[in-house]
């Protein structure tokens, strides 16, 4: 992706702020539309300016971050989310997955990874600290989920999505690699979450490295 894209900070810690907006002015694809210290002045500040990003905390005084990802849903507003936390437990990556995150990155990766896992958002991709990939697919799985594509139900055209998904790649990247619609790709994920029993694509993507690359 060329274009220039948003982006809005809500964190409640000034200092740690101030540090992800220097990271920021070091990709030139990413652009600051402003700031929140909180979790609902955050959420105001979603629906107001509308960017392209948001990067939020988790825990936060006056509404948590599950909240604020919450509300930016419900309003239908068309940007990414990433969860950017110091809490590296399992059941809160998990609940910001299911909720809609697009990413969880802890506060004390180095700058350089940060600065990678942010250029990897830029580009569409869904980020993961690496120390948390272990947890993930612990905490995702679930009793009900099939075992293989066969008892899935997949179809072809469904697994090639499927495996853009594992990549990392948005919809809208899924549908310039397939050569069809960003609306064609919305439906076929909406049938693969169904058939894998899953509310996210993130959890679709973690049975998709174990099921599809094994």
């Amino acid at each position: 992706m060329s274009e220039v894209q948003s982006v809005i900070i809500v964190d409640d810690h000034p200092l740690f702020r101030k540090g992800l907006m220097q990271l920021l002015k070091t990709i030139p694809s990413l652009t600051l539309l402003g700031e929140a210290a909180g979790g609902q002045e955050g959420l105001a500040l979603a629906l107001q300016l509308r960017p392209d990003l948001v990067l939020l905390d988790l825990n936060m005084k006056d509404m948590d971050g599950i909240e604020v990802l919450r509300g930016i849903r419900a309003a239908r507003i068309d940007c990414r989310v990433v969860m950017v936390t110091v809490s590296d437990h399992g059941g809160d990556l998990v609940a910001a997955l299911r909720a809609g995150a697009d990413g969880y990155l802890l506060k004390d990766m180095e700058p350089e990874a940060m600065v990678d896992a942010l250029r990897g958002v830029a580009g569409g991709r869904i980020v993961i600290s690496d120390e948390l990939t272990h947890l993930m697919a612990a905490a995702l799985r679930g009793p009900a989920q099939p075992e293989s594509v066969a008892a899935a139900g997949l179809t072809e055209q469904e697994v090639r999505i499927l495996e853009q998904i594992s990549a990392g790649l948005s919809n809208k990247l899924i549908g310039r690699e397939l050569d069809i619609t960003e609306g064609t790709v919305k439906v076929h994920v909406k049938h693969i979450l169904r058939k894998l029993s899953m509310r996210s694509r993130v959890e679709a993507a973690v049975w998709a490295v174990e099921h599809l690359r094994g």
